[in-house]
């Protein structure tokens, strides 16, 4: 006999855990609360339980924060949630993400299991859906006939178009029979067809009020009627099945009344309009049409025999005077052609050349002697500007302005102390002569520091 695996309790939890998460997975549980705890964490800890059994129950912050209930025990709810266990205790509990009153709970439920099945049929399809008509004279109302709704309804249509005939079709909107009333009502209205399209609604209420439109019965009725349907059901925050199955979904039934109705004065400034089009229209018929008779006549009269004949004629003396104009012109060339060869003779004439060629001359003759005059002036000045340069560099300008020039016996200027010595002869060239002397003593002048 082999030897069976012995589990250890964690190894058996984790088991049991896996089993119960990966078959049961979600589930909709309805009990009542016990044992509820609100813990520091933020986490819900309570039990769901009937008359004979309960189970642990979790519910994570997470999700807690989106329910809009304070649970307290007691209270009947509706959840979803998985299956699962706690492994440290080996404790079956469920994992809960989504809470609501049972009552409440209960129709949402049904409400998401009838609106797939009656999507998945193709109720909700666009191409089902009929176009409402543009022309509407008689208007019908699934309702109450004494709810909030057909006066609305009422009044709008008066206010905005008084020349629609309304029909109510009267059903009850809320209880068990109301679902009955709808049906039988949308049905009737399609028997009789005598209405252009039909209202179907009441006013707003909580969920329980509307249910009657959230029924099977009469989602089906409003898809199979041949008349193009509108859902007017509650406030715009509200959304029943028959505002998918309908035509076309009004967020209230006042809404619904403005689509079905055109403003009457609307309608007369559109008529005016399309009179005002008409006669436009009919203007710029008459305009073309005169303007058509006008060019055939003109045609017809192109084609008259008379016509042509003085068409013919007034194109005769056309080519006759263009005839005589070019005789004419050739006749003038001919005579201007004699001084046109003697003008031309004498320009061609040597006389006139020489002539030219002799004024050039005396042109260049001129320009020549300008030229020499002024080069002459231009080297007049610039040797006197050099004298002038020469003489402010010459020993003569030095000396004139009180200085003198000193030289040796060998005639070699004196520079420097160091060029002569005590008992030599020098001579002092001055403005108007020259002196002899002797050096008798010889003084160095320290340099300015």
């Amino acid at each position: 006999m082999a030897q069976q695996h012995i589990l250890q309790v964690s190894e058996l939890t984790k088991k049991v855990r896996f089993i119960l998460e990966s078959e049961l997975n979600t589930v909709w549980l309805c009990g009542e609360i016990s044992n509820f705890i609100a813990a520091s964490s933020g986490h819900w800890y309570l039990s769901l339980k009937d008359q004979k059994s309960q189970v642990r129950c979790a519910m994570f912050k997470g999700n807690n924060r989106r329910v809009r209930i304070a649970p307290q025990n007691g209270q009947q709810v509706l959840v979803r949630a998985k299956v699962s266990l706690y492994e440290p205790r080996g404790d079956f509990q469920l994992i809960i993400e989504q809470m609501e009153p049972a009552g409440e709970g209960l129709l949402r439920q049904q409400y998401q299991l009838l609106k797939d099945k009656l999507h998945g049929e193709g109720l909700f399809e666009l191409h089902h859906k009929q176009a409402i008509p543009k022309l509407i004279q008689t208007v019908g109302i699934v309702t109450s006939p004494t709810g909030a709704a057909v006066k609305d309804i009422i009044t709008v249509l008066k206010r905005r178009n008084p020349l629609l005939k309304v029909i109510i079709y009267p059903a009850l909107v809320q209880g068990e029979q109301a679902k009955y009333d709808i049906a039988q009502a949308i049905t009737i209205a399609n028997q009789r067809n005598e209405v252009d399209v039909l209202l179907v609604g009441r006013g707003g209420g909580s969920l329980e009020d509307l249910w009657a439109f959230n029924e099977e019965m009469v989602a089906r009725a409003i898809f199979q009627s041949t008349i193009p349907t509108i859902s007017a059901v509650g406030h715009e925050i509200d959304t029943t099945l028959s505002d998918y199955v309908a035509d076309l979904r009004a967020p209230t039934p006042s809404a619904a009344a403005e689509i079905v109705s055109a403003d009457i004065d609307e309608r007369i400034n559109k008529v005016v309009e399309l009179l005002k089009r008409g006669q436009f229209a009919l203007k710029q018929q008459l305009k073309r049409s005169s303007h058509l008779s006008n060019t055939l006549g003109h045609r017809l009269s192109q084609v008259h025999p008379e016509q042509q004949l003085q068409n013919k004629q007034q194109k005769s003396d056309q080519l006759t005077m263009r005839l005589q104009s070019l005789i004419s012109r050739g006749f003038n060339q001919l005579k201007q052609k004699p001084k046109y060869l003697e003008q031309r003779l004498l320009n061609a004439a040597p006389t006139q050349t020489i002539k030219q060629h002799q004024q050039q001359l005396t042109q260049l003759k001129s320009q020549l002697i300008g030229a020499q005059q002024r080069l002459l002036i231009a080297k007049q000045e610039s040797f006197s500007h050099q004298c002038e340069q020469l003489h402010i560099v010459s020993p003569l300008a030095t000396i004139a302005r009180g200085y003198s020039i000193a030289r040796d016996e060998q005639q070699k200027l004196i520079k420097s102390i160091k060029d002569i010595s005590v008992e030599d002869n020098i001579k002092l060239e001055v403005s108007d002569g020259i002196i002899a002397a002797r050096i008798i003593a010889i003084e160095k002048i320290n340099a300015v520091k």
